[in-house]
This record gives structure tokens, C-alpha cells and sequence, in this order.
């Protein structure tokens, strides 16, 4: 199965047209961070048909941080020069605007110019209680005291009785 999750920024505003039939198609470049930290950023051309591609050009813009759900296509180009050039290509399926979030994983916050951001060292959370239960806990022997010790490794008997007859219909696996 041939699927893809990309984060992305939006680099060119999405573009709509229409196919001789009717169908919408809508058209961007997006880009997203290298792998590593001097990796220049990579481009990858989106597309979506009929209602996501209606959603696409009425929803994102330029500078729009997204989640892309899609199948990722290889496309060859014949080009002028002589030669055929492969490009990637992502078909979209789902878009889902990030609010706040980058790609160069640094989160953003927003902070109103006349107030400062005040780090606060309070949990969130509710303090954590000593439980009562003694479910899972060993009881405390005294130190002096051996620890016992299983000497008897033989088998418990069957609790099958030795004058029964095997079932014909038991089959053993």
C-alpha cells in the first residue's frame, strides 16, 4: 500500500482549475526541513481532486503549516534538453492545518506584545497519592529470619484418573 504522512509548510499559494469534465484540481508547492540540521529545505508538488482539492484552495495558504495524508507518485518529464527528469509528486487525501506548530520542530508560541511569557513551574497534573492497595507488594521478613526455600521439584499427580479410558474423539495437536 503505497502511503505517505508529510509535515509541511505551504511555499506557494494553491492554485484551482478545473478538468475538461468538471472535476477540481488544486495545485501547490510545499517544502519541508532536510533530514539533517544543514540540509537545505526539500520541495514536493501537492495535489487533490474533487473535495479536497475545493478544501485545499478555500482553507491554506502560503505559510500554512500542514499534515499531509496522500500517496506519494513519481512522475517522468520529457524535457526540452534531451532528457527525461523524474519528479515527485503527492496526491492528497487528507490536509489538516497545523495552528502554531513549525516544521523545523520549534514550537510557536504566541504571545500578545504588551505581556511577557512568565514560565510556570506549577503541574498541571493532580499530586500523586501513596496507594493503600497491597496488591504486588512482598511482606517484609525479618532479616534475621531465612528466606524458605522449595526443595520438592517433583510433579503434581494428574488429576486424571488412571483407570479411564483415553476419548476417541481427543485428538492430541
Amino acid at each position: 500500500m503505497n502511503s505517505c504522512i508529510l509535515m509541511a509548510e505551504i511555499i506557494q499559494e494553491p492554485q484551482l482549475r478545473h478538468t475538461p469534465d468538471g472535476m477540481e484540481l488544486a495545485e501547490m508547492m510545499v517544502q519541508f526541513p532536510g533530514t539533517r540540521q544543514d540540509d537545505p529545505p526539500s520541495m514536493l508538488r501537492v495535489i487533490g481532486w474533487g473535495n479536497v482539492a475545493k478544501e485545499i484552495y478555500q482553507n491554506h495558504h502560503q505559510g500554512d503549516s500542514v499534515l499531509l495524508e496522500g500517496r506519494l507518485n513519481m512522475n517522468t518529464i520529457d524535457r526540452p534538453e534531451g532528457f527525461k527528469e523524474k519528479r515527485a509528486e503527492l496526491t492528497v487525501q487528507r490536509i489538516h492545518l497545523l495552528g502554531g506548530i513549525t516544521t523545523n520542530s520549534s514550537p510557536s508560541i504566541p504571545v500578545a506584545s504588551s505581556q511577557k511569557a512568565v514560565p510556570s513551574y506549577e503541574s498541571q497534573f493532580p499530586t500523586a497519592t501513596p496507594g493503600t492497595s497491597s496488591f504486588g507488594v512482598f511482606p517484609q521478613n525479618n532479616p534475621e529470619e531465612p528466606i524458605p526455600q522449595r526443595t520438592n521439584f517433583q510433579q503434581a499427580p494428574s488429576p486424571v484418573a488412571k483407570n479411564q479410558d483415553p476419548d476417541v474423539d481427543d485428538i492430541p495437536f
